[in-house]
């Protein structure tokens, strides 16, 4: 399996490939500069060893099985047009994307309305026909990713394609310390959107690297 990360030089996108570069996955980190994206892609090599690769975004999807999203808010629809072309039925999209206000110059810790009620939502309109959209890993600390202790955070999975859901279960889950949860459709991805704004409200208050953690469901709730 092959990972695109669109927006890979990116602290979160980063972050993410050093993980998943560590549980054995390949990984393309994907820039607007290739040779930024080839030059980070080297330090997480030197990191983490494993396959990483870096190319422009584009190029970077082409031959990718499953393409993430860490991207700011305010790039996020122009970059899916312009991503469209290399997109093909089976893929999956894992959108991390929050429209914070700070895209705009406001505040981080408040969220934009979006027409279609969520980023993940704007997605799924913009990408190709068979080519599903999954919400997740809105709120993982992008600082805790690049360390090496596990991380103490749930990760809510949305779709309207419930196989898709599945596979980016199994993918979260390959981070260290992460479990991930069925969250329901694609519509529920606006209110786990809007909880990364009270985390960061969070963090700047508190000075931390807060995640979120779900009790009181049965162990099954847990399982893919």
């Amino acid at each position: 399996m092959t990972i695109a990360i669109v927006g890979g030089t990116g602290p979160e996108g980063s972050g993410l490939a050093l993980r998943w570069a560590r549980a054995g996955e390949t990984v393309v980190i994907g820039s607007r500069d290739p040779k930024r994206a080839s030059e980070a892609a080297a330090k997480l090599r030197d990191e983490a060893g494993g396959k990483i690769s870096g190319a422009e975004n584009k190029a970077a999807c082409e031959f990718a099985d499953i393409v993430v999203l860490t991207i700011p808010f305010d790039v996020h629809a122009e970059m899916l047009k312009r991503l469209s072309p290399a997109l093909r039925p089976g893929q999956i999209i894992v959108d991390t994307t929050v429209p914070l206000a700070a895209s705009i110059g406001g505040r981080a810790s408040r969220t934009l309305g979006v027409w279609q009620g969520s980023a993940a939502q704007q997605a799924a309109e913009l990408v190709p026909e068979g080519v599903p959209v999954v919400a997740a890993l809105h709120n993982v600390s992008s600082e805790l990713l690049k360390g090496g202790e596990p991380v103490d955070c749930d990760v809510i999975v949305c779709s309207d394609d419930k196989q898709a859901a599945q596979r980016i279960r199994e993918l979260a889950r390959k981070i260290p310390g992460v479990r991930a949860l069925d969250g329901g459709k694609l519509e529920n991805a606006r209110i786990v959107e809007q909880i990364t704004a009270l985390l960061i409200n969070l963090n700047i208050r508190h000075k931390g690297h807060s995640g979120l953690r779900i009790t009181g469901l049965p162990p099954e709730a847990y399982d893919i």
